[in-house]
C-alpha cells in the first residue's frame, strides 16, 4: 500500500524549498507543532482516565498524511510542484520526527509506550517501502526510461495500492467488528475530541494561508496538506487500542497513520 506513494518521492525536488520556503514552513510547524498540541489538548478536555483513547488520538495527531494528499491536491487544482515538494518533505519528516513526538507526549500524559516498537513499526511500514521505491525507480527508469515509469509502470501500480488500502481497511474493521458494535460509547466519546481536534487545525490553515498572502493555487495544497487526518479510520484505531491495550497495538496505530 505504501509502496506506491514512495514512488512519488523526489527528493530533488526539495531543492527547490529555496525558492519559496513560506508553504514548507507552515507545513511543518502544523504537522509538527500545531496538530499534535491541539490533539495533546483534546486528550486533556475530553479523554482524561481513558488511557487507551488518549493513545489512540496522540497516534493520529502525530502521523501527517504522506500519500493520498498527491491525488486531493490534483483533485483541488493546487500547485503540483508543491504538492509533490511537501508530500516528499513530509516522508522524509515523518521518520525523524515520529517516533520522538509520539514518545514526547505520551510522556507528558504519564502514559509508557514502547518506543521500540514505534521504532520497528516506522521502519516497517515507512523504511522498507521507502527504499523499494528509490532502488526500484532507479532500475526502472534506467532500463525501460523514464517515460513508460510514468506512463506505464507508475499507474498500474497506483491500481494495486487503492486494492490494498480497501483490503486493509476491510480486515480491520473485520477484525474490529466485534469491538466497534458493543462499544458505542467508546465510538462516541473518541469522535468529539477527534472532530472539534479537525475544525481547529483546518481553521488555523485556513487563517495562516490568508495572513501569509498565499495565492490559491499554493494555499490549497498547504491547507490540504497540513490538515490531512485520518477520521476514516480513526475510529478503528482507537477501538483496536482499548480492546487491545496500548502496546499490542501501537504499531497498528503507527500503520494507520501513514494515510
Amino acid at each position: 500500500m505504501m509502496y506506491p506513494a514512495m514512488l512519488n518521492l523526489q527528493a530533488s525536488e526539495l531543492k527547490k524549498l529555496r525558492k519559496n520556503p513560506k508553504p514548507i514552513i507552515l507545513t511543518i510547524l502544523s504537522n509538527w507543532v500545531i496538530t499534535p498540541i491541539v490533539g495533546l489538548i483534546m486528550v486533556n478536555l475530553f479523554l482524561i482516565g481513558n488511557e487507551q483513547l488518549i493513545v489512540a488520538v496522540i497516534l493520529l495527531s502525530s502521523s501527517p498524511c504522506t500519500a493520498m494528499v498527491l491525488v486531493w491536491g490534483y483533485m483541488a487544482k493546487g500547485n503540483q510542484e508543491q504538492n509533490v515538494v511537501n508530500t516528499s518533505l513530509n516522508t522524509i519528516t515523518i521518520i525523524f520526527l515520529y517516533v520522538p513526538i509520539v514518545t514526547l507526549l505520551t510522556g507528558i500524559q504519564n502514559i509508557p509506550i514502547g518506543w521500540v516498537l514505534l521504532l520497528i513499526s516506522l521502519l516497517f511500514f515507512i523504511g522498507i517501502p521507502l527504499f523499494l521505491g528509490i532502488v526500484s525507480k532507479k532500475l526502472l527508469i534506467n532500463s525501460k526510461g523514464i517515460e513508460w515509469f510514468n506512463d506505464t509502470y507508475r499507474p498500474f501500480v497506483g491500481k494495486i495500492s487503492i486494492f490494498a488500502l480497501l483490503t486493509t481497511l476491510v480486515v480491520l474493521f473485520s477484525l474490529n467488528g466485534n469491538g466497534l458494535i458493543n462499544n458505542p460509547d467508546l465510538l462516541l466519546l473518541v469522535t468529539i475530541p477527534l472532530l472539534i481536534e479537525y475544525v481547529i487545525v483546518v481553521g488555523y490553515n485556513i487563517l495562516i494561508t490568508k495572513l501569509s498572502k498565499l495565492k490559491y493555487r499554493e494555499a490549497i495544497i498547504t491547507v490540504i496538506i497540513d490538515s490531512s487526518s485520518h477520521f476514516g479510520i480513526a475510529i478503528a484505531i482507537a477501538t483496536a487500542i482499548a480492546m487491545c491495550g496500548v502496546g499490542s497495538v501501537a504499531a497498528l496505530g503507527t500503520t494507520m497513520g501513514l494515510f
